[in-house]
């Protein structure tokens, strides 16, 4: 496959990336469409239940061996590392906890950007394994953290102080965490037969929902953009480059943990991510000074917007390369 423009609008014509641009229209127009608050939540937890209940359902097919313990402790290491170098970067210019926010955030994973990349693999007859999930759900507490260990080591002038079993329990405890891994965890030991009987409810709607999900998504990134333009070119550079940076090299790292095309690009993509939705739920208790204009329109309305379109052409481009 050659990377190129017509990797490009293969993704760009995917149904529900084209439902995320029309939540932009949606904004820019000042248009009324609205999707119902309790209607965006229980969307949102019905995609990390289907995700966490069918990765389990893989999972129980395959055996626990050691690429598949390699590639847990290779995600958890990705979701550590990548806060490190993050926060030295943005120190040149933010102070300790935005700093420590975004990194926490570009640490941590998106699983709708996870979700768009199994839509493109699909497009491509492409499949990964179900430990994959596992996968993106272990790196979604490191980043974390590490993002607060380095608060806590640099300096936190809001006077309070929380001990590392806090940050644990807290991140753990995050309910799009718990949902997610307990999810993939009755999904491996459910039996097989009876899982069926909820297979159109997990896998027949799902593409539908998340298609209104990213309509959604459309409309949060165009609203909170206008808040993100005080900090400047620098910060939309980031956006731009960092993600493509972390999935670049974990594409061509990952070949050391495994060979499998699809195993690797999830890798890549979910390096590149960042999250929107478990870190700045952990941030808020965490960094109350942290600016959440800053770092949710940085990962929803740069960096997903340019995975979708440059990143993961690339990504693959480079694990069919090394």
């Amino acid at each position: 496959m050659n990377f190129g423009y017509q990797e490009i609008l293969l993704n760009l014509s995917n149904p529900t990336i084209l439902f995320f641009l029309l939540g932009v229209l949606a904004v820019v127009v000042k248009s009324d469409l609205e999707i119902p608050a309790s209607s965006s939540k229980f969307i949102a937890l019905y995609l990390l239940f289907s995700i966490g209940f069918k990765g389990g359902q893989e999972l129980s097919h395959e055996v626990i061996d050691q690429e598949v313990l390699l590639s847990l402790l290779l995600g958890v290491l990705i979701s550590a590392v990548i806060p490190l170098y993050t926060f030295f970067i943005m120190r040149w210019k933010l102070d300790v906890q935005n700093a420590a926010a975004v990194a926490a955030s570009y640490g941590s994973v998106s699983a709708v950007t996870f979700v768009a990349a199994m839509s493109i693999m699909e497009l491509h007859q492409m499949h990964s394994g179900g430990h994959m999930v596992a996968v993106m759900a272990m790196m979604e507490s490191p980043a974390i953290i590490v993002g607060v260990m380095l608060m806590m080591r640099f300096g936190m002038d809001n006077g309070k102080s929380m001990s590392m079993r806090t940050i644990l329990r807290h991140s753990v405890t995050n309910g799009s965490v718990l949902l997610i891994l307990g999810s993939l965890l009755i999904g491996w030991i459910a039996d097989v037969k009876q899982a069926e009987g909820i297979k159109p409810f997990t896998t027949d709607i799902f593409k539908g929902f998340l298609a209104l999900f990213l309509l959604e998504m459309g409309m949060v990134t165009a609203r909170r953009f206008a808040a993100f333009r005080q900090y400047g070119g620098w910060m939309t550079f980031f956006g731009i480059l960092i993600p493509l940076f972390n999935g670049s090299w974990v594409a061509c790292f990952s070949q050391w943990v495994t060979d499998d095309v699809g195993n690797r690009f999830v890798f890549a993509v979910l390096a590149a991510s960042a999250s929107y939705i478990a870190v700045p739920a952990a941030m808020r208790l965490a960094a109350p000074k942290a600016d959440p204009g800053l770092y949710i329109p940085m990962a929803l309305g740069i960096t997903f917007p340019v995975n979708l379109t440059i990143g993961m052409p690339l990504y693959l481009w480079i694990v069919e390369l090394t």
